[in-house]
């Protein structure tokens, strides 16, 4: 079963990458399009990524046993709250807020390329890494780049567009003072 999920995952992995490849270009050619395509459901969208993305990573430590590094760590401090906060967002429709969320994907999504940079030993091994499984550790490859980390960078790369889509849909309006003012 492990092996099932962890499979299932990788699928979806590079389900977002197509899937990022396919916002990116959209973006490039009909923004507008794509705006009038997700509107009202940028943040469900994201929640589900981010749902995803912490079940994923709890499954892989808690249920397949494998050991989170150092960097997985600080992945999942970027991807845990959104997962609520997006819930959050997305039950009360609140858009104007997504602004606020986007540090923590663009954030997280800077720690896993410097995960991908370690682990493919493109950067120097930091000490703490060393310690443990270590962020040398391919614990999943599949398609001969699927790792974790690229599991983690998706999901960032595809929230942090979410995100931006819901924030770029708000109209900003100029702030009025109360009529008792």
């Amino acid at each position: 079963m492990t092996h099932a999920v962890i499979s299932i995952l990788a699928g979806l992995g590079v389900a977002g990458q197509a899937l990022v490849v396919l916002l990116v270009l959209l973006l490039l050619v009909a923004r507008d399009r794509l705006r009038t395509m997700l509107w009202g459901y940028e943040l469900w969208t994201a929640f589900v990524v981010a749902a995803i993305a912490t079940g994923g990573s709890l499954f892989l430590s808690q249920v397949a046993g494998f050991i989170p590094c150092e960097m997985c760590w600080f992945q999942r401090i970027c991807m845990y709250p959104l997962s609520l906060l997006l819930l959050f967002l997305a039950w009360h429709g609140d858009n104007r807020s997504a602004r606020y969320l986007v540090p923590f994907p663009v954030i997280g999504a800077g720690v896993s390329i410097y995960h991908l940079l370690i682990e493919n030993h493109v950067v120097a091994t930091p000490a703490q890494c060393q310690v443990g499984a270590g962020c040398t550790v391919k614990w999943i490859d599949y398609f001969g780049y699927m790792t974790i980390p690229t599991l983690a960078l998706t999901a960032f790369v595809l929230l942090t567009v979410f995100l931006a889509l819901a924030a770029s849909g708000v109209e900003e309006r100029p702030a009025t003072l109360p009529a008792d003012a």
